[in-house]
Parts: structure tokens; C-alpha cells; sequence
């Protein structure tokens, strides 16, 4: 019988064969044949042990390649799967089979089992990219069958419905359905199974999903179909429409805020008039004071005419700088009333916030004209108290965050002993001033910064920017009442700020310089004694 094995007849089956064939002498487990597919596969040596073939070539441990060598010696058979490269990209299946009609010999097959490996593998991945489509979409997700039955929900439906895992599998869908709405929802039900087409449902309707804990919640349903050997279902996606119903409160909700934002600008406008007549009667009565002094004719006409000025020059400011936002709020009220449907909600707050920031604007103007009237009548005093210096800037810089233009920076440096006795208030509002001047008067991408520090001599605060800066001439005379520089009648302000600026640091023993070159940037620099506080 072995003869067979060295002739050509045998030599040309076993090559023909898409798979690795050998033969193996029982005895001593030694191969003594294999065929062409094992010898490109494997390139082995023959004759080689099974144990020494499985070791080198097969890549199984010695132990057990020992053992397997001993059952195939007793006349036993081997199957076993096993992975021949380092990557566990190529599984093959060993198998070794006594000859049935020669117990001298045994067969030895060699399959390639990465096909059907690799196809196992992509099929895992496709199931594992369903099941995190499935588990992680954030939107509701039920199958039902035909009968109505609930035979898989994702997590995210389980929590918009208040359930656990598993617990609405075999529910009837109607069980997630406010009971008034059994009937009906089983009709719609019965009409969509005779005739499924995928389509969105609810669209400009009411509808209410339950939850377990018995609240009802609006919901939108979109609906698809499909069929399989298991039968019909029917997939349908939950959206959870609280949003829009509150969107329709929230519109309520803005209507009534533009009832208090009227309310709001008519005080606005009366107090506008409050003070307009004050200074109107204050200026009247310093003419009537200045006529009655004949022994200062001369002082009198001087301030007579600084009088008027100041007039001049407050009701131009007032009808300019009040002018731009009364504007800008009448045409944001029309075009709110135009703005009548739920999906124009956007709209409708972008006109809300240009409205808020023109009152905030007439406020500011207000404020200061109010500061103003405090510092001439001589209710300002200093109230000295010890803080952290270095906090207080931070605070202000926080504050101006959103009054910063695209790109631009404060840096912050203080040097020395943070702690300063100085009127926390009045300092703030100096910042606070300073700080914006620079916002408002950089450009995009540009740096502020900001210094402080305590000496022995005192304390120094400076604001440099890299603005448009301010003229020489102008400098002269910066800290006057409703002074503008040339360069900047284009842009908001009042004129105002920088005189009060230089009212609060006299009245804490301080003095203000400007270095300023046009287009090259300004720097202010504020200098204060150190103020010891005495023990009480």
C-alpha cells in the first residue's frame, strides 16, 4: 500500500487538492509526505516529526504539540484551529486522521480558514457599528411588530420614557399612550399596517407620549417601515417636542418683557426731562445770580459765557448721543411687530438684545450725568478701606469681557505689595472708564495693558493701548466738561468720562497724565499717595 505514495498518480491528486495534505508514518509521528500546497505554505523538510512540524510551522506550544504527537502515535485523531502568524490575520484548521484500511499511516489536512474568519470578523464589526448607532443615538428609537409589540428600544427612548432596559419589551406600543388615545391610536395603527410608506407624523398637530411616573410629555413621531422573514415592523423615531412648546411660552414671555421695556424707556424719557429742566433752572438761576452782581461784572460775564457753553454743548451732546439709540429701539419695536411666528423666534430676540443695549446705553449717559451733579454738589467723599488692588483690576477686566472687540487682549502686571488704601468704589469707576476708552478706541487683535504697582512713594496705575491716540492740541484740553477729540466725533461718548476720571483721583490726592501720539497710542497714568488709616 505504500507504494501508492511515491508514484505520480497519487502526487497529481494530492496537488490538485486546494488545500495542505501529508502523510504521516504513525509509529514515530514522522511526516513523510506532503503535497506542493504545504511545501509553498509551510517549506519544510521532510522527513520532520508532527511534533517538530507543529512547533516551528504551526506556532503551538511545545506541551502541546507533545501531547497531540502522543494521541496521533496511539492511533487517535487531532482536530484543532489555530492562528500560524503573529498578526492573527491567517487561522487555519489542522486536522489527522488514522487511514481506515492501513493503520500504519495517517492523513494530515492543513485548511485555510482566514476567508471565513475575516467574513466573521467584518460581520462583528457590522453588528457593533449598529449597536452604537442604535444604543448611542440621541433620539428615540422603538421597533414594533405587527401586532403592535414593542421588540426592541434604544436607551436614549427608555429614558425619555422613564423605564429601565427591558422593561417595555412585549409592551403593546399603546402602553406608552395617554388612555384617551387608545382607540384612536390603534385605527391609525390598523390603517398604517395596510398600507406602510415611510413618513413623518404630527407635523402641526398635539401630540402626547406617557411617561411611567404617569406625566405626559408632546412628542413628534417619524415613521418607517420594513419586512423580513420574521415578519412586518414598523420603526418609529420619538422626538421629544418640549422645546418648541416652551419656545411658545418663551414668546409670551418676550411680549410681556416689551410691556416693562416700555415702562422702562417712558421713565427713561421723564427722568431725561426731570434733569434737562434742573440744569435749564440751575443756569437760569446762575444768570439771574450773575445779573445781580454788578461789584463782579467782570467774573460774571466769564462765567456766564462757560455757562452757555456748557449748554451748548449738552443739549448737542444730548440730541446726538440720545438720538442714535431712541432710533435704534423705535425701529426694533416696528420690526418686532412683524415677527408674529414661533420660528422666527431668533429674530425676534436679536431686536429684544439691540433694545436692552440701547436702554443700557441711555442709562449709562444717565449715570453720568448723575456722577456728574454728585461730585459739583459735593457728595462725593473718599471712603478709605484696604483691598487688593490686583483683585479689583481683575474684577473690572472680567466686566469688560464682553465689551472687547475680536482679538483683542488685557494683560494685567502688578508689582509689589497688592494690598492698597485707597476708595474701592472711585477706583472702579476709573478703571472702569479708562479701560473701555482703550477697548473703544483700539483696533481688532491689539493688546491692553494694564499696570499697577505699589512704591514707596505711592501707588501707580497706567492703561497703554494701541489706539488712535490723541493729538497735542487736544491734549490741552482733555479733562474738560464734554470735551471730544477731534478724532473721535464718530464714536460714542459724552465727553464726560475723563473729567470725572480726573474728579475722583483729586479727590483721593491724585493726579492724571496722558501720553498720547497719534495713531501710535495713548498711555494714562495715575499716580496716588499711600493713605495710612488710622486706628479708630
Amino acid at each position: 500500500m505504500i507504494s501508492i505514495y511515491h508514484t505520480q498518480f497519487f502526487e497529481s491528486l494530492c496537488n490538485q487538492i486546494p488545500m495542505g495534505i501529508g502523510v504521516l508514518h504513525k509509529d514515530t509521528a514522522s511526516l513523510i509526505y506532503i503535497n506542493n500546497l504545504a511545501k509553498e505554505q509551510y517549506l519544510c523538510r521532510l522527513p520532520m516529526s508532527l511534533s517538530e512540524f507543529m512547533i516551528e510551522k504551526l506556532l503551538i506550544p511545545k506541551l502541546e504539540a507533545n501531547q497531540l504527537m502522543e494521541a496521533v502515535k496511539l492511533g487517535g485523531s487531532i482536530k484543532k484551529s489555530l492562528v500560524i502568524d503573529s498578526n492573527k490575520s491567517n487561522w487555519a484548521q489542522l486536522v489527522v486522521e488514522p487511514m481506515p484500511d492501513n493503520r500504519e499511516y495517517a492523513v494530515m489536512y492543513l485548511s485555510d480558514l482566514s476567508a471565513a474568519a475575516k467574513s466573521e470578523e467584518i460581520l462583528l464589526k457590522e453588528i457593533q457599528k449598529f449597536e452604537a448607532l442604535f444604543n448611542h443615538a440621541s433620539i428615540g428609537i422603538i421597533l414594533v411588530n405587527r401586532g403592535g409589540a414593542i421588540v426592541m428600544i434604544n436607551p436614549f427612548a427608555n429614558k425619555q420614557f422613564g423605564y429601565s432596559n427591558h422593561e417595555l419589551i412585549g409592551k403593546n406600543i399603546e402602553f406608552l399612550i395617554p388612555q384617551r388615545f387608545h382607540k384612536a391610536h390603534i385605527g391609525h395603527r390598523a390603517g398604517f399596517e395596510k398600507k406602510p410608506e415611510n413618513r413623518s407624523m404630527g407635523s402641526g398637530l398635539d401630540l402626547f407620549a406617557l411617561r411611567k411616573d404617569g406625566t405626559e410629555f408632546p412628542i413628534q413621531i417619524s415613521l418607517g417601515h420594513f419586512h423580513n422573514e420574521e415578519g412586518a415592523f414598523t420603526l418609529a423615531y420619538v422626538f421629544d417636542d418640549t422645546d418648541r412648546k416652551s419656545n411658545e411660552i418663551a414668546l409670551l414671555q418676550q411680549q410681556e418683557q416689551m410691556v416693562l421695556v416700555n415702562a422702562k424707556m417712558k421713565e427713561l424719557n421723564e427722568l431725561l426731562e426731570v434733569k434737562v429742566t434742573q440744569r435749564t433752572q440751575m443756569l437760569q438761576e446762575t444768570m439771574n445770580e450773575l445779573e445781580l452782581s454788578r461789584d463782579n461784572l467782570e467774573q460774571a460775564l466769564a462765567k456766564e459765557k462757560e455757562l452757555n457753553d456748557m449748554k451748548s454743548r449738552f443739549v448737542s451732546m444730548a440730541s446726538h448721543e440720545f438720538r442714535t439709540p431712541l432710533s435704534t429701539i423705535l425701529s426694533s419695536v416696528t420690526l418686532l411687530s412683524k415677527y408674529v411666528y414661533s420660528e422666527e423666534q431668533p429674530k425676534r430676540e436679536k431686536h429684544i438684545e439691540r433694545i436692552k443695549g440701547a436702554v443700557t446705553n441711555l442709562t449709562d449717559i444717565l449715570n453720568e450725568f448723575l456722577s456728574l451733579g454728585k461730585i459739583e454738589d459735593g457728595k462725593v467723599e473718599p471712603k478709605w478701606i484696604a483691598f487688593d488692588m490686583t483683585a479689583a483690576v481683575h474684577a473690572v477686566i472680567r466686566q469688560m469681557e464682553p465689551l472687547r472687540k475680536n482679538g483683542q487682549y488685557l494683560k494685567h502686571l502688578h508689582n509689589g505689595n497688592p494690598e492698597v488704601v485707597l476708595d474701592p468704589g472711585l477706583l472702579k469707576n476709573i478703571l472702569i472708564n479708562l479701560i473701555s476708552n482703550a477697548v473703544k478706541f483700539s483696533p481688532e487683535n491689539s493688546v491692553i495693558e494694564i499696570t499697577t504697582e505699589s512704591k514707596e512713594i505711592g501707588i501707580s496705575l497706567s492703561i497703554k493701548d494701541k489706539g488712535i491716540g490723541i493729538s497735542k492740541e487736544d491734549q490741552e484740553h482733555l479733562f474738560e466738561r464734554f470735551f471730544r477729540g477731534s478724532n473721535a466725533t464718530n464714536i460714542q461718548g459724552t465727553g464726560l468720562g475723563l473729567h470725572i476720571v480726573s474728579r475722583y483721583i483729586q479727590l483721593m490726592k491724585g493726579s492724571i497724565q496722558c501720553i498720547s501720539t497719534l495713531e501710535a497710542g495713548t498711555t494714562f497714568v495715575v499716580e496716588f499717595p499711600h493713605k495710612i488709616i488710622e486706628a479708630t
